[in-house]
């Protein structure tokens, strides 16, 4: 559940805090006395009308606690699917692209929006608003976010389409915010102030701000809030490795895979390229960075793409949710190369703990892409690559069970 309000005490008196801190080097002994969460084995219940589960590329709690995920069939193999075709395989046959489950695990709501005006050409990134509309983007040339109610009927397109040409052609322009030549990766809301935020770096290196009514441009910014003139259309340069962390560059690293504006008027954006987590005013004004696992490589040469059979993928930050207690007092971390959630202190970044672990058991990861938080501090996980599973953890101690808008007993 994501739920955006603004004090300005709190905005002021939080910047205080924040601004003070340098971010803790990433300790040798990964904390085991923070928030505790395991895993529902039993959850979601098995897909009825013998569904394939594919790539859950993005996961969102909705206001009513509901559960919806992005079932991105395009990556299915031949036996994933089987049943679709005609060699008399029992199982199973494509699941639709967009479900929503209750807190049972249970299929409520369940639609593809194939063959519907502005549906994306690669499924990336989604979001529910608070009339359970849903909005959907996509990472192929031409498209960008569109709006469908709750059962997948069409209502609006956000527009700024980039021409459809092949994607090594597409360049880099971040100065120029009419249109996404390659797609919009990842997007979220702040309802209160009627914006959306938009994570331009997959190609580009900066953060866009639209009305979510009109669509219209309103700001934007690059790494360490450097003005959208300051931002150059190179590509940002590989590092020595090994390093204690990536190079503290002016300009983003692409690619940045998240943007999410916290309660009290904060912005966190996940820098993947870099292995580590930005944070902004809502105006775009540099607070701190905090480094994830800044050992691990984030670019290079060798860094393998999600069906790479020779090198294994680079970055630690692939996305993150805030918990739902008034205070958001944690940041959750999908690391998508160690597999693993890291639990940050949102205010100081120091690391608290962690779950997961690279394997395909359940209460393991395997290439970790999506994370939520509902109300009640269960977080949702969504898997990529072959891991291809959404995954519910419960929180089991006093620390995780405090960290939600309604604790459990």
């Amino acid at each position: 559940m994501r739920k955006i309000f603004i004090s300005s005490f709190i905005l002021l008196a939080a910047a205080a805090t924040v601004s003070a801190q340098t971010g803790p080097a990433w300790p040798a002994t990964i904390p085991t006395n923070g928030p505790q969460y395991k895993v529902d084995p039993f959850w979601p219940k098995r897909l009825p009308n013998n569904w394939s589960m594919q790539q859950v590329v993005d996961t969102y709690v909705d206001k009513d606690d509901h559960i919806w995920i992005i079932n991105r069939q395009s990556d299915a193999r031949p036996d994933e699917v089987g049943a679709a075709t005609n060699h008399g395989i029992e199982c199973c046959v494509p699941g639709p692209e967009i479900i929503q489950f209750d807190q049972a695990g249970n299929v409520l709501k369940s639609w593809d929006g194939k063959g519907t005006p502005g549906w994306p050409g690669r499924l990336q990134t989604f979001a529910v608003d608070r009339n359970i509309n849903i909005y959907v983007s996509g990472t192929t040339p031409g498209d960008t976010i569109a709006k469908y109610d709750s059962n997948g009927k069409f209502l609006s397109d956000f527009g700024h389409r980039g021409p459809k040409i092949p994607a090594n052609q597409v360049k880099q322009n971040n100065q120029q915010t009419d249109i996404f030549p390659p797609g919009i990766g990842a997007f979220e809301f702040d309802e209160d102030a009627r914006e959306i935020y938009i994570s331009d770096g997959f190609l580009n290196k900066r953060i866009l701000v639209y009305d979510m009514d009109t669509y219209a441009f309103k700001r934007g910014w690059g790494g360490h809030g450097i003005p959208l003139s300051e931002i150059d259309n190179d590509p940002i340069p590989d590092y020595a490795f090994p390093a204690p962390t990536p190079p503290d560059q002016k300009q983003f690293a692409p690619a940045l895979h998240c943007a999410h504006p916290s309660n009290d008027g904060f912005v966190y954006v996940c820098e993947r390229g870099s292995d580590s987590i930005q944070v902004f005013t809502k105006q775009g004004k540099f607070v701190n960075r905090y480094w994830i696992h800044p050992q691990t490589q984030s670019r290079g040469p060798h860094c393998g793409s999600i069906w790479s059979t020779t090198d294994p993928p680079c970055g630690t930050i692939y996305n993150l949710a805030l918990s739902t207690d008034k205070e958001q007092r944690y940041i959750f971390v999908a690391d998508g190369t160690n597999n693993t959630v890291w639990i940050l202190n949102r205010k100081t970044g120091a690391l608290v703990g962690s779950f997961g672990g690279n394997g395909r058991y359940a209460g393991n990861l395997h290439w970790i892409d999506s994370i939520a938080v509902d109300s009640h501090g269960n977080i949702y996980t969504g898997e990529v690559e072959d891991g291809k599973r959404v995954q519910k953890w419960i929180p089991q101690n006093a620390l995780a069970k405090a960290a939600a808008a309604k604790p459990q007993k």
